[in-house]
């Protein structure tokens, strides 16, 4: 194929070729060893470049489109490895030195600073690629597939009649991932939630989210309900991380009874709203966050929900401040919860969390279980 290209050339095109020693040498090296698709794109893209810069070196109109150089460079970055790219932007760089030395219209300090910056682009897109293991737009779609996944987990699993819950989770800065996750199962019984918040936020913590999302998520329902907490410090002591901290929240309802057991982890505690008298009260549930003491000792707290009542769990991002105390934090959350009551919970959950969001800039996370 590639000598079929070559000889289509007309001769004095082939004579003038063969003149430039960094093009002969290309032409051995694709013919040396078995053509790949990573060939065959590089040389489609090499003759392209040519072809382009052999147009603009014969236009004498000023119309030859002399800019598609950049349009290659691009090409280059998402579909070569940065060993032939660098193979591309040689060729790419002697085309428009070539025609330069022409002083050919439109080839000059412009165009050099735009391919210039195309390049560095282009390889700093190529060495990603190449350390991923993934080829154009790959890396981008994983992302996005993981962030899927992570919001698909989040979702609470079907509740029987008299029960609901809302699920409201807001990264910081807007961003797609984010350090506050939740993790639940049920077996029509019984109902397991675990919120569960990674020191950071934004994308810096997100990463580490995707992957305990997935270790939390196969512990929950897999392990009896009292050795999920510590099973899951075992965990991250197993991984020796050297950066942040971890806690978590973790609730088992029984939803014939509506008797339920909080355990937490150096987390926000949970908060109950008695239908009965109209007030919600905080729980007294404690323990030490997750991957910092080898034997993990909770202090667990044992309630009942009844038709009306509502057990709310929340991270740290929308109660505490700098320079405030968390117990105001808590106060001003219950007292913006007040008006979940009358307009219902499951409609105002996401407005409250946008609410107590509106003054902090972390990773936010709600979890409302209530009966009817």
């Amino acid at each position: 194929m590639l000598q079929r290209l070559v000889h289509a050339l007309p001769p004095r095109v082939r004579a003038a070729l063969r003149r430039i020693p960094v093009l002969v040498a290309l032409y051995r090296w694709l013919r040396r060893g078995r053509l790949t698709r990573e060939r065959h794109v590089f040389a489609a893209l090499a003759i392209l470049s040519i072809c382009i810069g052999i147009a603009t070196a014969n236009d004498t109109r000023g119309i030859a489109p002399s800019g598609l150089q950049v349009l290659i460079v691009l090409g280059g970055g998402l579909l070569l490895k940065v060993r032939s790219l660098v193979a591309l932007l040689v060729v790419v760089a002697g085309v428009s030195a070539y025609n330069a030395w022409l002083d050919v219209p439109g080839i000059g300090i412009g165009m050099a600073a735009t391919l210039t910056i195309t390049a560095v682009l282009a390889l700093t897109l190529a060495r990603t690629r190449q350390k991923l293991g993934v080829q154009g737009l790959r890396g981008d779609s994983m992302l996005l597939e993981l962030r899927d996944r992570l919001k698909r987990q989040g979702e609470m699993p079907e509740l029987p009649d008299g029960w609901d819950s809302q699920v409201v989770l807001l990264q910081a800065g807007g961003s797609s991932f984010g350090g506050d996750f939740v993790v639940s199962a049920s077996d029509g019984d019984t109902l397991e939630v675990a919120l569960v918040d990674v020191s950071g936020k934004g994308t810096d913590a997100g990463t580490r989210a995707l992957m305990l999302s997935g270790a939390f998520g196969g512990l929950l329902g897999s392990v009896q309900p009292d050795r999920f907490l510590p099973a899951c410090n075992d965990y991250l002591h197993r991984q020796r991380w050297d950066e942040g901290f971890v806690t978590a929240v973790h609730v088992v309802v029984d939803l014939k009874t509506g008797e339920y057991t909080v355990e937490s982890a150096g987390h926000p505690p949970a908060v109950q709203f008695d239908a009965g008298t109209g007030a919600w009260r905080v729980g007294t549930a404690k323990g030490v966050v997750l991957g910092v003491v080898p034997d993990l000792r909770c202090v667990p707290e044992h309630g009942m929900l009844r038709p009306g009542d509502a057990l709310l769990l929340y991270t740290d991002g929308l109660v505490e401040s700098p320079g405030s105390d968390l117990d105001a934090g808590i106060d001003r959350l219950l007292g913006e919860a007040e008006r979940l009551v009358p307009q219902g919970f499951g409609s105002g959950a996401k407005e409250l969390v946008e609410t107590m969001a509106a003054a902090r800039d972390d990773d936010c996370a709600l979890v409302l279980i209530w009966r009817i």
